[in-house]
C-alpha cells in the first residue's frame, strides 16, 4: 500500500501547482493542455508495452527504471519551471508520463496478487492508500503555494524524498510476484509470452474493461489535471483553495475506497460501480452548474465518492485469472491512456471558450459510459480470482 501511497505523493503535488506552471511557462489553459498531451503521449507509448516488460523483466527491475527515470523527469521539470523552457517541460512531461506506466502497471499487479492471496476484495484500500498519498501531495502543494515557494523547490524536496521511500519499498512490494516470467511459453518457444500480451487486444470483455477504466480515469484524472484551476479562475479564489479543494476531492475517494470493500463483497462489484457512475454524474453536475463555491464544494465531494472505486473494480476485473494479468492489465490500462491523452488538450480549448468549469461537464459522459459497461466487470465463471457475493450469486442465476 505504502508504494500506492507515494506514487499518488509524486503525481498530485505537482499538478496542484499547474496554475504557477502555467505562469512560469506564460501559457494560456489551451497551451497548457495541449503541452500535457505530452506526458499522455509518453505514456500511452510505455504502456503498450510494458504488459510484455513487466513479464520480461519483472516487477522489481520495472519499478527501478521507473523510480529513476521520474528522478530524471521531475527534474527537466523543475528546470523548465525556472528556466521558461517550454521544450524542457515537454521533455520531463513526457519521461514522467513513461515511468507512471512502467509504475502504475506492476504495482497494480502486485496489488491483485495480494487480494488472490488473502482471497477477497481488497484492491480499493491499496487505491485508499493512493488517494491518502495525493491528498498529502495537495496539501504539500497548497503549502508550497502559501509560502509562495517556486514550484522548482517544491519538486526537488517532494521528489527527493519520495524517491528514497520508493527505494526502501520496491523489495517488500513484490514480495508476492516472481521477478521475471519464462523466457519461453507452454509451447517452450521464445517470444510466446509477449505473444500473449498482444493476445489480450483480441479479447472483448478486456476491451469493454478498459473502456470502463477510460471512463474512470476520466472523471478521475480530470480532476487532478483541472479542478484546481476551475476552483481558481471559476470562483476567484487563490491558489491554495483551488489545491485544498482538489484535496477534499481525494479525501472523499479515499474514505469511499476505505468502505468499498466492505461494499463490493456485500453487493457485487456491478452494483457498486452503478451506484458510483450516478454519485460522480451528480457531482459533476453540481460542481459545474453551483452558483457559489459552497455548492460547489457540495458537488467535489459526491464527485470523488463516484470517482472512488471504478477504478479499483475494472482494474481488479482485468486480473481475475493470474496468468493473464499482467497482458490484460496493461491492456485495460492503455484506455486509460487515452483518455489522458486526449482529456488534456480538448479540455483546455474548451476552457478556453467556455471557462474550465463548463468544460468539465463534458466528463459527464464517462460516468454514463461507466453506468452502460458496469455489466463487464462481474467476474468469469473460469475465474480463480475471489468473487464477491452478489457476484457469485449473479453468476448462479446466469
Amino acid at each position: 500500500m505504502a508504494q500506492f501511497a507515494v506514487f499518488g505523493v509524486l503525481g498530485t503535488s505537482w499538478m496542484s501547482r499547474l496554475p504557477s506552471i502555467r505562469a512560469d511557462l506564460g501559457l494560456s489553459a489551451a497551451e497548457l493542455g495541449g503541452l500535457l498531451v505530452v506526458g499522455g503521449a509518453g505514456t500511452l507509448a510505455a504502456v503498450m508495452v510494458t504488459g510484455a516488460v513487466v513479464a520480461r523483466l519483472g516487477s522489481r527491475t520495472t519499478l527501478v527504471v521507473a523510480t529513476v527515470g521520474n528522478v530524471l523527469g521531475f527534474g527537466l521539470v523543475a528546470a523548465a519551471t525556472t528556466t521558461g523552457e517550454v521544450a524542457l517541460f515537454a521533455l520531463g512531461a513526457c519521461l514522467n508520463g513513461m515511468c507512471g506506466a512502467l509504475t502504475n502497471v506492476p504495482i497494480n499487479i502486485n496489488a491483485a496478487a495480494v487480494e488472490r492471496a488473502i482471497g477477497r476484495a481488497v484492491l480499493p484500500h491499496f487505491h485508499a492508500a493512493f488517494s491518502i498519498g495525493a491528498a498529502v501531495g495537495a496539501l504539500l502543494a497548497a503549502g508550497f503555494a502559501w509560502t509562495g515557494s517556486p514550484v522548482a523547490v517544491q519538486l526537488a524536496v517532494v521528489t527527493g524524498a519520495v524517491t528514497l521511500a520508493r527505494a526502501l519499498l520496491i523489495g517488500p512490494s513484490t514480495a508476492l510476484a516472481p521477478e521475471r516470467a519464462p523466457r519461453a511459453g507452454a509451447d517452450g518457444r521464445r517470444g510466446a509470452g509477449a505473444r500473449g500480451a498482444l493476445g489480450a487486444w483480441r479479447e472483448p470483455r478486456t476491451l469493454l474493461i478498459g473502456l470502463v477504466l477510460l471512463a474512470a480515469s476520466l472523471s478521475e484524472g480530470s480532476a487532478g489535471t483541472w479542478m484546481a484551476l476551475a476552483v481558481v479562475d471559476g470562483f476567484a479564489a487563490r491558489e491554495s483553495v483551488g489545491a485544498v479543494a482538489y484535496g477534499t476531492f481525494v479525501g472523499a475517494m479515499t474514505v469511499v475506497r476505505f468502505l468499498g470493500t466492505g461494499l463490493i463483497d456485500r453487493f457485487g462489484r456491478v452494483t457498486v460501480l452503478r451506484v458510483s457512475g450516478v454519485s460522480a454524474l451528480v457531482g459533476l453536475l453540481a460542481f459545474g452548474l453551483a452558483p457559489s463555491l459552497p455548492l460547489a464544494w457540495v458537488g467535489i465531494v459526491a464527485w470523488g465518492c463516484g470517482a472512488a472505486l471504478a477504478n479499483p473494480i475494472a482494474i481488479s476485473a482485468a486480473s481475475d485469472e493470474p496468468v493473464h494479468a499482467a497482458a490484460r492489465v496493461a491492456v485495460a490500462s492503455s484506455f486509460s491512456t487515452v483518455a489522458m491523452l486526449a482529456a488534456p488538450p480538448l479540455l483546455g480549448l474548451l476552457a478556453d471558450g467556455v471557462g474550465v468549469r463548463t468544460a468539465l461537464l463534458t466528463i459527464c459522459g464517462a460516468a454514463v459510459l461507466s453506468l452502460a459497461l458496469a455489466g463487464q466487470v462481474r467476474p468469469p465463471a473460469t475465474s480463480t480470482a475471489p468473487a464477491p457475493a452478489a457476484d457469485r450469486d449473479a453468476r448462479a442465476e446466469g
